[in-house]
């Protein structure tokens, strides 16, 4: 597995940041691809429309996993405005490249933070 992926998508995998749920969040994404069997759930906490902090939970490979925790790491302090421009581009670039087969993970990441995004704001819109 491990010659599949380059050193920081395993680093990422092996101590991922950001893993698990926010009880009261603002904000709940989740997004699955039924051809790899990969689920990310995203969680938002947003105050003052700044992301304060994003969780996840994804059962899925060591891509999907990595770009979740990367996903997190690069919204946390954004206006959920500029969360929401966050490509999956940005993510396999920051994770310094990923394996064509697994390049839908990242599409993965960027699904769940938009879902979350809207959730947040559908939210907003019944209060």
């Amino acid at each position: 597995m491990s010659s599949m992926y380059n050193e920081k998508v395993m680093e990422v995998f092996s101590n991922p940041q950001n893993v698990g749920q926010i009880p009261d969040a603002d904000g709940v994404g989740t997004v699955g691809n039924a051809t790899c069997g990969d689920i990310m759930k995203m969680y938002l906490k947003i105050k003052d429309n700044v992301i304060t902090d994003a969780k996840f939970q994804t059962f899925g490979c060591a891509a999907a996993i990595a770009t979740s925790s990367v996903a997190t790491q690069m919204i946390i302090g954004k206006t959920i405005d500029e969360a929401e421009k966050l490509t999956n581009a940005d993510v396999i670039e920051n994770l310094g490249g990923l394996p064509a087969q697994k390049i839908h993970c990242s599409v993965l990441a960027e699904g769940a933070i938009r879902e979350a995004i809207k959730n947040y704001r559908e939210k907003q819109q019944n209060k």
